[in-house]
């Protein structure tokens, strides 16, 4: 296998972008990428293209890269489409990186693009059952249901509420406008007719009540999650908060990211609960954007002249979930094992990271699958300061999923954005100081315990 480099990178500020086209936002990424990289269009070879709500949001099932880059003229060479949840944008990297390795190619190109702001809010959340097994949705609900609050999770879930007078809060919210609720009424009813198409009426209602408020059944298996390991390790709401908190002054550096203001731990715990124990402050929005990359070998970087700027892919894992409990070895530890081997490298030798924190408590399980603390420490591990820019390893600098954005087919690679432009350092007022070893963890749907689909990426500094 060849060495592999990143010569291009570019990542669109995640927001919304009403007035824009997938095809929009793939060509506006991918010109600055190529310029990043001083190529033109026609000097790549082959593109794999990511994308997961286009199909249900606008209709365009198949053919999505294709369509997407013809208009900018990118066409003929080979397209590839990759649709793997929320490790689309990774995974596409990985193949880019796979194509170059192999031999077959000698520069590709990696671009997700994604539009979640849609009129009707229902949609897109009906939109993340994609992210299951929809043939044992039945069944998923069911054991959903099981991750149900306990007595004690409920007695500790009201003082919470009652210390940070969510209710009055609530109470306060200015009520919906007939025109507003009749509206809602009419989204719903156009999702429960296509739902109805692939659900059974009873399998509906269940999934009706699961799915009350702005989150889906996603938040509830992270709240599950957490709240297990609140009572195994003595975690807490607040460290969460931490995190939260962190993530947020991490991303008011950041030009790119969809929320660059910053949020004390005390607000983040006051803020609207989703699920319990996590506030909405804790968990990714919905946003719209893109992110890309291109890749090359090493006499290409040379014939380029560009050396200073190349970041070399140390490894590149993709793997998928299988079946087990909830104390058997996560996906995430498994795969990063793999990525070390591969690397010749340690958790101790990464200076720092981007993790899938689509809630707070997603980064804090990834610190430890990781093994940049021990098990059940994770919490304590942010609370330290240790993952906080200036801290022992760095997380999320970015902002991660929670605050820079969470557009799904491009948020694996705005983590890969993020890590060259640190290995370059070109960060400015959030670079990480003296990095040389960069990672990145990026997971996707959800099946049994453990995330789907995951890749791992350990990337590193140009050599100066």
């Amino acid at each position: 296998m060849r060495e592999v480099y990143v010569i291009g990178v570019d990542t669109l500020k995640f927001g919304k972008y009403l007035d824009k086209s997938i095809k929009d936002l793939a060509a506006m990424t991918i010109v600055k990428s190529l310029k990043d990289a001083c190529l033109e269009k026609d000097a790549v070879q082959a593109v794999w293209f990511s994308n997961s709500g286009w199909g249900r949001a606008r209709g365009q099932d198949t053919i999505r890269g294709q369509v997407a880059l013809r208009p900018m003229g990118i066409e003929a060479i080979p397209i590839t489409n990759v649709e793997n949840a929320c490790a689309g944008g990774s995974t596409a990297f990985h193949h880019a990186w796979l194509g170059v390795a192999s031999g077959l190619y000698d520069i590709t190109l990696a671009v997700g693009a994604e539009k979640l702001n849609h009129p009707n809010k229902f949609a897109v959340f009906s939109g993340f059952l994609g992210g299951l097994d929809i043939e044992d949705l039945p069944n998923i609900l069911d054991q959903l249901s099981l991750y149900g609050m306990s007595d004690e999770d409920r007695k500790k879930m009201n003082e919470h509420i009652q210390k940070y007078s969510y209710y009055d809060k609530e109470k306060k919210k200015k009520s919906k406008t007939i025109k507003q609720k009749i509206k809602d009424y009419k989204d719903i009813f156009d999702v429960y007719v296509v739902l109805r198409q692939w659900i059974n009426k009873d399998t509906m209602k269940k999934l009706r009540k699961l799915s009350s408020g702005d989150h889906s059944p996603f938040m509830d298996v992270y709240g599950f999650a957490a709240r297990q390991h609140m009572k195994k390790y003595g975690s807490s709401i607040e460290q969460l908060a931490i995190i939260a908190s962190k993530n947020h002054f991490h991303s008011s550096l950041n030009p790119n990211a969809q929320y660059t203001f910053t949020i004390t731990p005390e607000q983040v715990l006051a803020d609207r609960l989703v699920t319990w124990p996590l506030t909405r402050a804790m968990c990714a929005p919905i946003g719209d954007g893109a992110a890309s990359a291109i890749l090359c070998d090493i006499e290409t970087v040379k014939r380029l002249g560009l050396l200073s700027q190349a970041v070399k892919v140390r490894a590149s894992v993709l793997g998928s979930g299988r079946q087990r409990s909830f104390d058997d070895i996560d996906i995430g530890e498994r795969l990063s094992k793999i990525a070390y081997e591969k690397s010749g490298l340690g958790p101790q030798d990464i200076h720092f990271a981007e993790v899938h924190d689509a809630t707070a408590y997603g980064e804090l399980h990834q610190a430890e699958a990781l093994g940049f603390c021990p098990g059940g420490e994770g919490g304590i591990f942010a609370e330290s300061g240790a993952t906080k820019l200036g801290g022992k390893i760095p997380i999320n600098v970015s902002g991660g999923l929670e605050s820079r954005g969470h557009p799904i087919g491009a948020s694996g690679l705005a983590q890969i954005h993020e890590l060259v432009t640190q290995l370059r350092g070109n960060a400015g007022t959030r670079q990480v100081t003296g990095v040389k070893i960069g990672m990145a963890e990026n997971g996707g749907g959800a099946l049994g315990q453990e995330e789907a689909a995951m890749c791992i990426h350990i990337l590193e500094a140009p050599s100066k």
